[in-house]
């Protein structure tokens, strides 16, 4: 594992920077905007390595906003690889019924959680329910999703910083960045 004082070491190369996250997430915030325009939006934040993503983009959004936070889990541990069997750890704290329901990812890979939340959701009547991505990875999709609002397309690299981690580490990179291999994958530095 990982040096928490070498977070930034542990980083092979960066993916995003702070400047182009932060220009990205306004423009969706605005694009939001006009798409919702006159009407309420609840945002559903799916913790915890959407955070600080949800937390820029409500920022950036200029009509009447509700949140709520969900936590769900289909990874154990200091894995890369998701279980597939995903857990609610923590549900929404208010209802969705008739509300505008916009889920807040910070990365969609196989689709896999995202798809059985979908569909969890749609079981609570929302009015609408769309999805807004900062990072989409589709060259690991096993479940086709429509994402309505996509921050950036990635290639197929594990990625850390901006609320996601490895190992509950490195959420709180300003960026993005490609994660070293050894760090990971237990082979030794070159």
């Amino acid at each position: 594992m990982s040096r928490p004082a070498g977070l930034h070491a542990d980083v092979a190369e960066v993916l995003l920077t702070e400047e182009e996250i932060g220009a990205k997430v306004r423009e969706l915030g605005a694009r939001i905007s006009t798409d919702y325009a006159g009407r309420r939006l609840t945002l559903v934040s799916v913790l915890k390595g959407s955070l600080p993503f949800m937390a820029d983009l409500m920022r950036s959004i200029d009509i009447p906003v509700r949140i709520d936070l969900m936590e769900v889990s289909s990874y154990g541990g200091a894995t890369t690889e998701s279980s597939g069997l995903v857990r609610i750890l923590k549900d929404l704290s208010a209802s969705i019924v008739n509300e505008d329901v916009l889920i807040v990812e910070d990365i969609i890979d196989t689709g896999l959680t995202l798809n059985y939340l979908i569909r969890y959701l749609r079981g609570k009547a929302p009015a609408s329910l769309r999805i807004c991505t900062l990072l989409d990875k589709p060259a690991r999709r096993l479940v086709e999703i429509k994402v309505d609002y996509v921050g950036f397309t990635i290639p197929d690299q594990f990625v850390v910083g901006y609320g996601l981690d490895y190992g509950e580490l490195y959420r709180n990179l300003r960026y993005v960045g490609v994660l070293r291999p050894e760090v990971y994958s237990g082979t030794p530095e070159a």
